[in-house]
């Protein structure tokens, strides 16, 4: 990847969370300015998230870069602030921030717009908000602006975007949302966000101190075998994305619905016991989930 190796500090250590991921960013298939593209768009999602989470390296270097003063560097809400503000030069200036300066170029081969980016900055702007999801729809709602607009990013930078592969990207983007919400449950209580429906959890009589218990119990498993089934539902529901088109895309795109549908058997395998960590699948689960999805198998 141009300039990934070489990356200096703040940028590197954004790009390289790529390779923990569900799913792959810019596999090695790939026309290398796919990849180099679909790496910008990655460090923009990865560290607008790493701001929300407040995961940043410590020392504030992101912070400065943003122009953000010491006093403000640990407030979430004026660090999305700058990074709006910086992304916003990305479409009529220069930006601050290398991650940014990266992105330029892929926003202005590909014709980008600034919509989806500020999609992610506003879910981000949620999670400092809103903790709690009442319904499934509420927390559908969160997703369109969490995770949908990546994949509106990756039909984009490749010019495949349609209505209605826009539908279909939008169905297993959410999928593979729900799948990271079931693996961080225990992380996310942690951050004193819970995106488990209360209407969910009730119906299922389980409590928020049941998500902080050392051992996972019936309930919270039977909760979470539900919401699983709900992901791979949507991931079905978005599968014939991957046969609508053609070439190294196929192969990106069934990674993608491989990956979610690995995560789940992994969670599933482990019995839905969540809550000591997040059960992940192995690169041979991948392989044959992606291998079944191009044989058209499922």
């Amino acid at each position: 990847m141009t300039g990934t190796a070489t990356a200096p500090g703040p940028e590197r250590a954004t790009l390289d969370k790529a390779a923990s991921e569900n799913f792959p960013v810019a596999p090695f298939f790939l026309p290398r300015v796919w990849r180099d593209d679909l790496m910008a768009v990655y460090g923009f999602a990865r560290l607008v998230d790493d701001i929300g989470d407040g995961d940043l390296a410590p020392g504030g270097a992101d912070a400065r870069l943003l122009g953000v003063s010491a006093d403000g560097a640990e407030d979430r809400l004026v660090l999305l602030d700058a990074f709006e503000e910086d992304l916003r030069r990305v479409f009529d200036g220069t930006p601050h921030h290398p991650l940014l300066r990266r992105l330029q170029p892929t926003v202005r081969r590909r014709a980008l717009t600034p919509e989806p980016f500020l999609g992610l900055i506003a879910a981000n702007r949620q999670d400092q908000l809103v903790t709690r999801y009442e319904t499934y729809d509420d927390l559908l709602a969160y997703c369109e602006l969490s995770a949908n607009p990546v994949g509106r990013l990756v039909l984009a930078v490749t010019g495949t975007s349609t209505p209605e592969r826009i539908r279909l990207s939008d169905a297993i983007c959410t999928a593979l949302q729900i799948v990271e919400h079931l693996q961080d449950v225990a992380e996310d209580l942690r951050r004193d966000r819970i995106y488990l429906p209360a209407e969910d959890m009730k119906h299922f009589h389980v409590q928020e101190a049941d998500l902080a218990a050392k051992a996972t119990g019936a309930s919270v498993r039977a909760l979470v075998a539900y919401e699983a089934q709900r992901a791979r539902d949507l991931l079905n529901e978005g599968a014939p994305l991957v046969g609508s088109v053609h070439g190294r895309l196929k192969l990106l795109l069934a990674g993608f619905v491989a990956g979610g549908r690995a995560a789940i058997r992994a969670i599933a395998a482990a019995e839905y016991d969540v809550l000591p960590g997040p059960p992940r699948p192995g690169k041979l689960q991948l392989l044959r989930e992606a291998g079944v999805i191009l044989r058209g198998e499922g």
